[in-house]
């Protein structure tokens, strides 16, 4: 074997397991995660109060990926790993404190805007909420509340960003845990109301940052004040961040937008804002344990990979992260979309979860879950323009992906209610998957479109049929409400049986690499 190719597996060994480390972190916080949606969807429903935390919590979100998956991953990661190698640790660490610095200023005037403008913020996100009076001031009241949250968790991102360009992911990882830990905690404590939500975040944004710090000093950090608007890396990363944050902007937008049709409930239906969160909720469930753990760990690779003119390890790279993203996300795609009503009965029927939030629920996670495929993709060819130190490519089709959006949202909400909101959402994403791979083909030669289209339907096939299965299980075993355990574990058993049937078919279709896949998520070194 070759040099090369035994660097290029050794790397490609790598990503996957720091993707695998990232993706135990992540599923610890999205466990933890379903457990405070279910103890908010229980005590609350789709109604109120889960609509105004829902809207409440859209602001700190939306800078949580520009500055925690968004600009730190764009902007940082490349230029703290190229830092990293090419320079002294000594002017790595200035270049951190002149970030750290310039971060805190814009943040600070960031919440204290915020907070001033909450009134304003919560009427342009949520229109329809101007129709009922307490509904708009319960949110407004909660938005000023945890805007401060903004801080904690751009700067806990930044830590994040150091700590991931020195290939250290197990804190970063484990970090948000701590989030839903708390907001389960303080929702408990303190039952219905804004005030166990409220705290729940602001503490658990404190814990976030707090227990990344020590490891921050342990690799060298120390604080010190300095501002140099003309470093050189500094300007670099600006160049980056703009337009990563523009893209990042977009894509929150996307959600913006979403919530904006959907809290008008003479169109789509009583309680569209929560019914949103909670379906999208659990599609983030797989994109946030694999995708963005994949993604999130293949950047350094790629940033280190894509420094030299040959771009065949890079495409080697790029190639496997795609690969391994269909073998995962496929059949979660089908299976949430045939097992869509028995999930949402298991997880949240119950308390004020009532029978129309269980139906609405399940059709709008049915119809997010035919763009699975699209989110995670999209996230792995961003990662690739990043490393290439282009952000502008994925700003202008974020921004396509937007106005189709819009389009889709405004045509499909009248004879879907707030289904065709979700449905929007999945075939914008899928648009913008097939733009950015066609951009990326041009930008860095042939990427194997074809090997690949033939590799994905042979997934795809697979998935249709454990979807099947798992569809006909559901109707023979039956889950109804009110019996939550009972359910659950009907519901385990359905979910190993597709999983059964979907691996033996990939050995009997001999589909090599999800043998590999398995083999590299879990590796010991």
């Amino acid at each position: 074997m070759s040099t090369d190719k035994s660097n290029n597996l050794d790397s490609t060994g790598n990503i996957a397991q720091s993707a695998g480390l990232i993706g135990v972190g992540t599923l610890a916080s999205r466990i933890l995660g379903f457990g405070r949606d279910i103890v908010i969807a229980r005590l609350f429903g789709i109604y109120i109060y889960a609509q105004a935390f829902v809207v409440a919590f859209r602001i700190p979100n939306l800078f949580r990926d520009l500055l925690g998956e968004g600009a730190a991953n764009a902007a940082f990661v490349p230029v703290f790993s190229e830092y990293n190698i090419r320079h002294s640790k000594e002017e790595f660490w200035h270049l951190y404190n002149i970030l750290l610095n310039i971060l805190l200023i814009i943040l600070s005037f960031l919440v204290l805007a915020g907070i001033i403008f909450a009134p304003f913020i919560v009427r342009l996100i949520a229109p329809g909420f101007m129709a009922s009076a307490d509904k708009l001031q319960v949110t407004i009241r909660l938005t000023r509340i945890i805007f401060p949250y903004i801080l904690l968790i751009s700067l806990s991102a930044y830590a994040m960003a150091l700590l991931n360009s020195l290939k250290h992911f197990s804190v970063p990882a484990f970090a948000p845990c701590l989030l839903n830990i708390s907001i389960i905690v303080c929702a408990l404590v303190f039952g219905e109301g804004i005030k166990g939500l409220a705290s729940g975040v602001l503490i658990g944004g404190i814990l976030q940052l707090l227990v990344q710090v020590p490891v921050v000093y342990k690799k060298g950090f120390r604080f010190s004040f300095s501002l140099d608007f003309k470093h050189p890396a500094v300007r670099l990363i600006g160049k980056l961040m703009i337009p990563r944050i523009l893209s990042s902007s977009i894509y929150q937008l996307n959600n913006f937008v979403d919530t904006f049709f959907g809290s008008l409930a003479w169109i789509v239906g009583e309680g569209g804002v929560a019914v949103l969160y909670f379906a999208y909720r659990l599609i983030q469930f797989p994109i946030g344990v694999f995708s963005n753990s994949l993604s999130q760990a293949t950047l350094p690779t790629l940033s280190v990979q894509a420094l030299g003119e040959d771009h065949r390890q890079f495409k080697d790279t790029f190639s496997f992260s795609l690969r391994a993203l269909f073998v995962v996300m496929l059949p979660a795609s089908f299976g949430f979309i045939a097992l869509a009503k028995p999930i949402i009965i298991t997880l949240f029927s119950g308390g004020r979860f009532d029978d129309y939030s269980v139906v609405t629920t399940a059709r709008v996670l049915a119809f997010y879950s035919i763009g699975l495929v699209a989110y995670g993709g999209t996230k792995v060819i961003q990662s690739c323009f990043f490393a290439l130190k282009d952000t502008k490519t994925p700003a202008k089709v974020a921004f396509i992906a937007l106005a189709t959006n819009v389009i889709l949202n405004s045509i499909f909400m009248f004879p879907f209610k707030i289904s065709g909101i979700a449905l929007a959402t999945s075939l914008s994403a899928i648009l913008s998957f097939i733009v950015l791979f066609i951009y990326l083909h041009r930008r860095i030669g042939d990427l194997g479109a074809k090997q690949m289209s033939f590799y994905f339907l042979k997934i795809l096939i697979v998935s249709m049929l454990m979807g099947t299965i798992c569809y006909a299980l559901s109707l023979r075993i039956g889950i109804i409400p009110g019996h939550n355990l009972i359910n659950f574990i009907k519901l385990v058993l359905i979910i190993i049986c597709g999983i059964i049937f979907y691996v033996l078919c990939c050995m009997l279709l001999k589909i090599e690499e999800a043998k590999k896949v398995c083999f590299w998520l879990f590796r010991r070194k």
